[in-house]
Formats: structure tokens, C-alpha cells, sequence
């Protein structure tokens, strides 16, 4: 199981439910249960409900094994399309027509995954959530064109029970919606390493000690909306849109060449300072924990909106 698998399967018993995981790779319980030790401390810092236990999940043999009796599978496979059609036919068949099962994947669309689910395909959808999946409240619902709008429901009912916000997109989108904004920063971060304009520390800094705070309680749009005073949007698309066609943004990703692919590692490794990785989602996660409690004091901001869902 990979961070994304495992987060999951956090997420789920910290909130009281049962698990069952599969991996065909061996050391799933001891990866899994590493994984716990540096999560649950941060989720039980935040809140758990009564009944919520780490231990609660089985190892299960195959993949078939796993999902007896589950009312959600969460397919979290590694970004390989070729392996996700064929373990999400696999999953289709041997899933009751009741079931729902998503898709953990960052930008494979519906359609592209499911060419093989041949007995109930309207159940098939993605449940894209964010790292760290335990803390981080969205997950993004994404149908595809066979997907049903029950399923959907379905599926929204499930993870709003255990805490989560669901964006829910009602047709398939390129990337989904938050992913989408995050490659944006992404190809403008690198183009402007690969060019000797910014480091990467000064990079993070810049979003951190910045718009990043911003962004914890409102969106870009609402802050932009904002920036324009009374105004509002409005007045900053009238009054800046025509700086919107001047050439800051490439659009285009720079070639990932070894210089930069070096840079950036190095960046990374300045920055961090010696800390490990472990060390870092430590220090994320009691950050993260610090916001949402902050957030829900002030009654602002998503994590609210996730206090009310159950969390």
C-alpha cells in the first residue's frame, strides 16, 4: 500500500470503521501499521469518535477477499492505466451491483478506466482525495458517462458520513478541479527554477507566508473578490483584465530536463535542512491539525464545513 492506499485506510479507522486492505506486494500490515504510527497521533489530536481503532482493519488475501461484504471500494492503485482497467474489471465482477467503487486517481478519467467493467460500469466512479488523506477533508466525485446519478449520491452520502467534503462533478473534467489549479502553480513554479528566477525555497515561502494563508479560509475567486473592495470582482476584471494577456504564465511545462530535475531535488533537500520524511509529515501534520482546529473555533473556512458532515 502506497500513501494514498494507506491514508485511506487511516482516514476509514479513524472514523470507526472496519477495513479490509489488499496489496499484491508483501509487508501490506507493516507498511500499514508505520503508516498509523505517524498518522493516528495527529487524528487523535484532532478528535476521534468512540469506537475508532487503528487495529480494526484485516490483511486480506486477494483482491476478491477484500471486498466481501464492503459497501465502498477504494481503488488506490499505482497511476498505471492498464493496471486500473484491468483490477477495476476485476473489482466489477466481483463486487454485488450495490457497491460502489471508486477510484483514488489524480487524473485518469472514468471512461478511460472501465473499457472492461462489463456487468455494472453505472457504479463505477473516481474519489479523488487529497494527501494527507486522514486530515484533509475533500475528495472530488467525478462520474463518467455510464456512472449513475444514484451511485453518485451514494457515494457522496458515504464519505460525508465519515467526515469528508465532496466536490461532486456530474461529467468527466481533465484533471478534475483541484488538480488542475495545483499544475497550474506547478509548471510556473518549475519554468521559473529552470530560468534562475526563483528557488525553490523562495518558491514555498512565497505561498506559505502569503496567498497559502489566504487560501485556508477562502478560495482564490472569493479572494480575489475581495482584492477588488467594494467592487468586488468586478472591479478587478474590468479594471485588470487586459494584464491578464501579458506574458508572466509559459502554459506550457518546461522540458524536465537533468538540470532541472537536479535543481529542484536540491531545493528540496536545502530546504528540508536534514530533516527526514517522517520528521516533515510530522511537522505538516501538527500544522494541518493547529489550522483545522483554528479554522472550526473561528467557524471558517472548508474544515467547518466538515465538522458539520461528521467530522
Amino acid at each position: 500500500m502506497g500513501v494514498i492506499g494507506c491514508g485511506w485506510a487511516a482516514h476509514f479507522l479513524g472514523q470507526g470503521y472496519g477495513v479490509q486492505v489488499w496489496d499484491p506486494v508483501d509487508g501490506v500490515e507493516e507498511r500499514l501499521n508505520s503508516f498509523l504510527d505517524l498518522a493516528w497521533p495527529a487524528m487523535a489530536n484532532l478528535g476521534l469518535p468512540e469506537g475508532a481503532d487503528r487495529n480494526n482493519f484485516v490483511v486480506c488475501e486477494t483482491a476478491i477477499d477484500a471486498v466481501k461484504g464492503a459497501v465502498l471500494v477504494q481503488e488506490s492503485a499505482p497511476e498505471r492505466l492498464d493496471l486500473k482497467v484491468d483490477l477495476l474489471s476485476e473489482l466489477d465482477q466481483a463486487c454485488s451491483n450495490e457497491v460502489v467503487i471508486a477510484s483514488s486517481t489524480s487524473g485518469y478519467l472514468v471512461s478511460d478506466m472501465t473499457p472492461k467493467c462489463a456487468k455494472a460500469p453505472e457504479r463505477v466512479l473516481v474519489g479523488h482525495p487529497f494527501n494527507p488523506v486522514y486530515l484533509l477533508p475533500l475528495v472530488e466525485l467525478v462520474a463518467g458517462p455510464e456512472t449513475s446519478q444514484e451511485t453518485l449520491q451514494k457515494a457522496q452520502n458515504i464519505y460525508e458520513s465519515t467526515g469528508k467534503i465532496v466536490l461532486k462533478l456530474d461529467k468527466e473534467v481533465d484533471g478534475f478541479v483541484s488538480d488542475r489549479l495545483q499544475e497550474a502553480m506547478w509548471r510556473e513554479a518549475l519554468h521559473m527554477v529552470a530560468n534562475g528566477e526563483a528557488t525553490v525555497e523562495q518558491l514555498d515561502l512565497a505561498i506559505t507566508a502569503g496567498p497559502g494563508l489566504r487560501w485556508a479560509l477562502m478560495g482564490p475567486m472569493l479572494t480575489f473578490h475581495l482584492a477588488g473592495g467594494e467592487g468586488g470582482m468586478a472591479h478587478m476584471l474590468d479594471h485588470f483584465g487586459p494584464s491578464l494577456k501579458s506574458p508572466w504564465t509559459r502554459l506550457e511545462a518546461p522540458e524536465l530536463t537533468k538540470e532541472l530535475r537536479d535543481a529542484v531535488v536540491e531545493g528540496c533537500e536545502t530546504e528540508a535542512a536534514g530533516r527526514s520524511v517522517a520528521t516533515l509529515v510530522n511537522e505538516r501534520d501538527k500544522g494541518l491539525v493547529a489550522i483545522i482546529k483554528a479554522l472550526r473555533e473561528a467557524e471558517a473556512g472548508t474544515p467547518g464545513q466538515g465538522e458539520q458532515h461528521g467530522s
